[in-house]
């Protein structure tokens, strides 16, 4: 042989005459998807967004950390006035017709604030039950729910109506017919109760929609909660000093603290997707248009997402001035619960149940013993996490139905 043959490396990491492009000079560049069709984006809008940072201005104003050792509804007035209870519900009850993905940046922020009384029960769950209920919308009626395998009741003694799950079926119970007797729990802010109860009313149409909306919706707070919990955790660690430097330089604690981040920011999308695959409450042509304006927003327009016939978001938000009614009434959502709402769920609630128990475990190894002191208001969220993470549902309950969801051959990918 006249030359030598120069030998390249078979490894694809020791490859340097064909260097991937991420690694030449920069990152490649986002493509458009293949078959020419439009780019979705299933992030949250503009609105939602804003809508959720109205709720977060209004509980740091009215449900700030001292009022949970002495109110039990803070800020209940403040998010009534908002709509906040009215979110879910048709225009013709007073809401403002909009979708649980629409809402989920606000039920979010009810969760980092710790926000005390049945909020999802009243905001979420009455809204696909009982949608028309005089007094729901502008919060002065609360719900609290007793689903299946469940033996108490939150809140109760606050609910002027409850809707209790027994063996013949769903019962819904007035605040006059009811007897409660109050057990231990957890969470201060979270009275349990046995409820017990003589008269009752069948509750008729499905039910289980509302238990998926429900456990989305405390999904969402689920991630709210560690959320805050993280961002507490984080402050202290840079204040904290231990050997003369900050602990959060300590690399244990660094790992603990990543572990943390990556797990809430795996289960956030999945709560999204749950949200989107349950819809929201379907309502008939008599309940009015599904448009209303956002009040706290009165600065500019008022948009939400429209949705094609799968429920998905379409180009994007469309606007309207507030006040300017929608073009026409719309005969409720344009679906119910998609095929694999069970399962995305599922998913959703064991991913932020998970990573909101984790969030509390790492924040109390982080404090150290004074993190459950009386005199810590750390000890609120820790609890709010315990408590959340087994309500509607454990985590381990919801990874077994996802297993039996996914070996039984379920549904495919969204939509």
């Amino acid at each position: 042989m006249a030359g030598r043959v120069p030998l390249r490396a078979g490894r694809p990491d020791l490859r340097r005459h064909e260097r991937d492009p991420a690694h030449h000079h920069r990152r490649t560049s986002p493509r458009a998807a293949q078959g020419g069709g439009p780019a979705v984006n299933f992030g949250f809008t503009g609105d939602q967004l804003a809508l959720g940072a109205t709720v977060r201005d209004v509980l740091r104003a009215h449900c700030p950390p001292a009022a949970l050792r002495t109110e039990r509804r803070p800020a209940w007035k403040q998010l009534a006035g908002l709509g906040f209870f009215g979110l879910l519900l048709p225009a013709g009850s007073g809401g403002l017709g909009l979708s649980l993905a629409d809402a989920l940046p606000a039920l979010e922020e009810t969760g980092r604030a710790c926000l005390p009384g049945p909020v999802v029960e009243t905001a979420v769950a009455a809204a696909y039950l009982q949608a028309g209920l005089p007094g729901l919308a502008s919060g002065a009626v609360c719900v609290s729910v007793l689903p299946p395998g469940q033996a108490y009741a939150p809140d109760a003694d606050l609910a002027d109506l409850l809707v209790v799950a027994r063996a013949g079926g769903w019962h819904l119970v007035r605040k006059e017919s009811v007897r409660l007797a109050a057990r231990p729990g957890v969470d201060p802010c979270r009275p349990l109760f046995e409820v017990g109860f003589d008269v009752s009313e069948d509750l008729g149409g499905a039910v289980e929609p509302a238990l998926l909306g429900a456990t989305v919706a405390t999904a969402a707070q689920l991630i709210g909660v560690a959320r805050e919990l993280l961002a507490v955790t984080v402050a202290y660690a840079r204040a904290r000093t231990q050997f003369g430097v900050a602990v959060g330089s300590f690399q244990a604690v660094k790992h603990q603290l990543a572990d943390v981040a990556v797990a809430v920011e795996f289960a956030a999308p999945l709560v999204h997707r749950a949200a989107l695959s349950v819809g929201g409450p379907l309502w008939g042509p008599e309940d009015g248009p599904v448009s209303r304006p956002v009040r706290g927003l009165e600065d500019g327009p008022v948009s939400r997402p429209v949705r094609g016939p799968a429920g998905g978001p379409e180009d994007g938000p469309v606007s309207r001035p507030v006040g300017e009614p929608a073009a026409g009434p719309v005969s409720g959502q344009a679906r119910g619960p998609l095929p694999s709402a069970g399962r995305d769920v599922s998913a959703a609630k064991a991913a932020a149940g998970e990573a909101a128990v984790r969030a509390a475990r790492v924040a109390l190894q982080v404090h150290g013993a004074i993190g459950y002191t009386e005199e810590l208001d750390l000890r609120f969220w820790l609890a709010r996490a315990w408590s959340l993470s087994t309500a509607y549902g454990t985590a381990a309950a919801h990874r077994e139905r996802l297993r039996a969801a996914i070996l039984n051959g379920g549904p495919g990918r969204y939509p």
